[in-house]
């Protein structure tokens, strides 16, 4: 049987108006990359070495900002505090985001209510969440005290702000409450791709509701949830605004995270760190993108070593 014959054609050469006009169309979006993004990136390396605090000229101190990272505990202490967040916001966020996308997307009535309802704390400003949730948690008068306290499950109120053992707590339910929403419009986008027919062909099969989840749905769903996860562990290791007008990174740093303990290095804070130190902060948030940056790297092989074995 004869071969068929491929012919390749060479490619269009492209007119000097369609050039121009590609140019100016992806000029603004190239402008305020440069501007928003690579500029200040660039901007943070200048200042790495030296001791400037936004005023004053900056004094070159060689290594001393690096030998002080070494040594600060509480900037590792935030790290470390943020790997725990991350992980409470996962285990959390993501499985309950999937569960009321899956009940939502069975065709329960007022779906499109709920739905609105659910993704309303994703854009709600940060700060007004923490607001919201600082009355939530507060320890005289505070709402989920109140609640508890009439059925009976407390006697006294509980510190969910000022108790290092509970801190964590509202903390990770702010985190939930601001971004399964989200997470969940992601999840339904992707059950709504799924054909009835697959699932037809399941329950032909006699496969039940439980079977035709673990073996049909997820499956089917793991391009969005490898997105959706992605997604979450970027923000969660980005997540501050909340926090800082929740708990303010306390009580004794319990909830200090990455990026907030590297604003109040930058911008100071009250009492604590009075005088900005840029050329330090400086230091700690190229720290900060080179870790994200190796956790999204790890996420992204482990995932795909997953698929390959799969």
């Amino acid at each position: 049987m004869a071969k068929k014959k491929i012919i390749k054609y060479p490619p269009r050469k492209r007119s000097k108006s369609e050039v121009i006009t590609a140019a100016l169309m992806l000029a603004p979006v190239v402008i305020l990359l440069v501007v928003c993004s690579i500029y200040p990136f660039l901007w943070i390396f200048r200042y790495i070495c030296y001791n400037y605090n936004g005023f004053t000229t900056p004094t070159f101190t060689g290594l001393d900002n690096f030998t002080r990272m070494i040594s600060d505990s509480s900037f590792w202490g935030s790290v470390g505090h943020t790997f725990e967040y991350a992980v409470y916001k996962l285990i959390f966020t993501i499985p309950l985001s999937l569960v009321v996308a899956f009940i939502i997307s069975i065709g329960i009535r007022g779906k499109s209510v709920f739905r609105g309802i659910y993704f309303m704390p994703t854009i709600i400003s940060s700060s007004i969440s923490g607001m919201i949730f600082t009355f939530i948690f507060a320890t005289q008068n505070g709402i989920l005290n109140a609640l508890l306290k009439a059925l009976h499950l407390i006697s006294a109120p509980v510190q969910w702000l000022s108790d290092p053992n509970y801190v964590m707590v509202a903390v990770t339910a702010l985190a939930v409450w601001g971004g399964f929403g989200n997470y969940m419009l992601y999840f339904l986008t992707g059950l709504n791709g799924i054909s009835a027919d697959v699932y037809e062909s399941a329950k032909i099969d006699g496969a039940n509701g439980v079977q035709t989840f673990f073996k049909i749905t997820l499956p089917m769903l793991s391009p969005v949830l490898k997105v959706v996860l992605m997604l979450a562990i970027t923000g969660a290791f980005k997540d501050y605004e909340a926090i800082m007008v929740l708990s303010q990174g306390g009580p004794g740093n319990r909830s200090m995270v990455m990026f907030l303990y590297i604003y109040y290095i930058i911008f100071g804070k009250t009492g604590v760190i009075t005088q900005p130190q840029i050329g330090y902060g400086a230091l700690l948030s190229v720290v900060a993108a080179v870790i994200v940056g190796a956790v999204t790297i790890l996420y992204l092989k482990v995932s795909k070593r997953l698929d390959d074995v799969v």
